[in-house]
This record gives structure tokens, C-alpha cells and sequence, in this order.
């Protein structure tokens, strides 16, 4: 009599989340479609780096950085940091420009923690990009444990001028593996950030990693569902890969870390974007290094394979982005 009823409720759980936001084959509510549903063109990320550090690698919380982050402070497709902001903006969009003429763009600052400055330096660095000829927004990259007062008032003001998305890296709801791999935060900071960036009505994108050493699926799976609760707009869903000459690498070394296999990463995908709610966007489904410095998985240097079967598997399952979401 149980299954039954929880056979009925789940299917009354479907039928209500039936998907909003299809565009192409996609299953999930894409980054692409949020685009295009506010600016009516193509838009690109321009990533920039700024030449900023992290308080975790100058010693102010720790030294060494998370054990997984490259020496370019995960900006490994970030712009070259020896050019100004103006030509490493230029030299990419010239590239995108050969197959999107009319595009738009938002400047990305992705390399190493993108508020940890004076806010006359922040400000210095965000109204250059700003200034550009068909710049729509940024998008800054940062820790929850780096947006002072200050910084958080420039932000807020910044949000009256311009499309401002703010990343924040979690990675995990997990205190035990957040220590492992020298976080330097809790998830308590990280929850107090979301709440001041939400309090001022900036737009949140949260960067969750999947694979991480000693989680299980079910910890995966628990991240997901709790970052899920919160007022988000938008998630980054990373696959852990080592990097050469990380403090990761060191670990896989001595076998204490596994590599998610290709198939089992489609699984654990899918299931997650069955649980988030369909108007959270997907900026990421999965995360790649440069093809010289990747250690592994190979697999995910074949980024198109893996968002081909994640695509597919959705479809064999007949599935959707929140599907079984249920808000409490």
C-alpha cells in the first residue's frame, strides 16, 4: 500500500514539474537559454585574468591553495595575466568574433579569488571591462570568505548598472572533505555569503565539485540537494581532474583518491539535475584541464561526449531538470 502511494506521489511530482525551459535537445535549463531569453543574442564569457591571488595561497587563511587548484588559480582558460585587461579581452573576443559577428559579452574574472582586493582596485579592474564596446555584465569569480563590507556595498551598486553574476566556490557541504582539501572555509561561511549577496539582490552561481576524495554518491547527492534549498540562480558542476604538480596530484599518487569513470559520471549527472529546480541555471555540467597537464580522467577531455550522453541519458530515462524536485 506504501509503494503505492509513493508511486502516486511521485508521479503527481512529475506531472508538475513538466520542463519550462527547453531549448534544442536539452533537457536541463542551459546556460546558453538564459542568454538568449534576456539579451535576444548570443552572448560569451570573456575569462579574464586579473592578477589577483587567494588568501588561501599568501597565507592569510593557508598556503599551497585547495589541493586540487593549478598554478593559474583554476583560470586555466583565462587570459594571459602579463597582458592588460583591454588586450586579454580583445585577443579572446577576436577569437569568438570568427564565429558569432553580433555577439555580446560578459567579462569573466576567473582566475584565483576575484574580490580579494582594496575595492579601489576592484573597482579599477571591473569598470575597465565595463567600459568596453558591447559588454552586458560580469561575472566574478570568488570565496565566500572574501567579500568584505565594502566590497559587498560596490557590488550592490555595481548590480544597478549592469547584469552581475557573483561564482562562489563551495565545492562541498562537507566540513570533513572541505578540510581534506584545504578549503579554508565551512559551509556555515559560505551559507552567511549567500544570504548577504541575496539580502542585496545579487545573482548567485555556486561551483560544487563532483568526486572529491572519500565521497560517496549519496554525499554528492546531498550537496546538490542542499545547496538546492538555498536562494541560488545558478550552478557549476565540476568533475574533479588532477592536474599536474598539484597537491591532488600527490594523493592520487599514493592511491587516495579514485577518478570517476565515464559512465558512472553520466549516472550521478543525471541524477543530480533530476533534483535541482528548474529555474536554477546550468552553467557546468562537468570540468576539463589543459590537455598537457591533466593527469586524469582522459575521458573528460571529450567534453562533447560527455554532454552528448548525459543529453541521451536523459532522454532514455525520459527525464528532465527537476523532475523530482520537491520543495519542502
Amino acid at each position: 500500500m506504501k509503494k503505492s502511494k509513493d508511486s502516486k506521489i511521485k508521479k503527481e511530482i512529475e506531472q508538475k514539474n513538466a520542463f519550462k525551459y527547453k531549448i534544442e535537445n536539452k533537457r536541463y535549463h542551459t546556460w546558453n537559454y538564459h542568454l538568449r531569453e534576456r539579451f535576444d543574442s548570443k552572448v560569451f564569457k570573456v575569462s579574464i585574468n586579473a592578477g589577483f591571488t587567494c588568501p588561501n595561497i599568501d597565507g592569510k587563511i593557508s598556503t599551497g591553495g585547495c589541493t586540487y587548484c593549478s598554478k593559474e588559480g583554476s583560470g586555466d582558460f583565462a587570459g594571459n595575466p602579463r597582458e592588460n585587461l583591454v588586450s586579454q579581452f580583445d585577443s579572446i573576443k577576436k577569437m569568438m568574433e570568427k564565429k558569432w559577428s553580433n555577439a555580446k559579452y560578459i567579462g569573466y574574472f576567473q582566475a584565483f579569488t576575484n574580490t580579494y582586493a582594496p575595492v579601489e582596485v576592484l573597482r579599477e579592474k571591473y569598470e575597465t571591462i565595463l567600459s568596453l564596446d558591447d559588454v552586458v555584465g560580469l561575472s566574478i569569480s570568488t570565496r565566500p570568505d572574501c567579500i568584505e563590507d565594502d566590497v559587498l556595498e560596490y557590488l550592490s551598486e555595481l548590480n544597478t548598472r549592469t547584469n552581475l553574476w557573483v561564482e562562489l566556490g563551495l565545492q562541498t557541504i562537507h566540513d570533513n572533505t572541505s578540510r581534506l582539501i584545504n578549503r579554508g572555509h565551512d559551509y556555515k561561511a559560505f551559507e552567511d555569503c549567500v544570504m548577504r549577496l541575496r539580502e542585496n539582490g545579487i545573482d548567485v552561481v555556486v561551483h560544487i565539485i563532483n568526486g572529491l576524495p572519500g565521497e560517496t554518491k549519496e554525499m554528492m547527492m546531498d550537496t546538490v540537494k542542499k545547496v538546492c534549498k538555498l536562494d541560488i540562480q545558478g550552478i557549476k558542476i565540476h568533475l574533479l581532474h588532477i592536474i599536474r604538480d598539484t597537491a591532488m596530484e600527490k594523493m592520487y599518487n599514493k592511491n587516495m583518491v579514485r577518478l570517476m569513470e565515464f559512465d558512472e559520471y553520466i549516472e550521478l549527472i543525471c541524477d543530480q539535475l533530476e533534483i535541482i529546480p528548474q529555474d536554477i541555471v546550468i552553467h557546468r555540467l562537468t570540468g576539463d584541464g589543459k590537455k598537457e597537464e591533466l593527469v586524469g580522467p582522459l575521458w573528460s577531455l571529450k567534453k562533447w561526449e560527455v554532454l552528448n550522453a548525459i543529453d541521451d541519458e536523459l532522454k532514455r530515462r525520459d527525464s528532465w531538470q527537476g523532475k523530482y524536485f520537491f520543495r519542502e
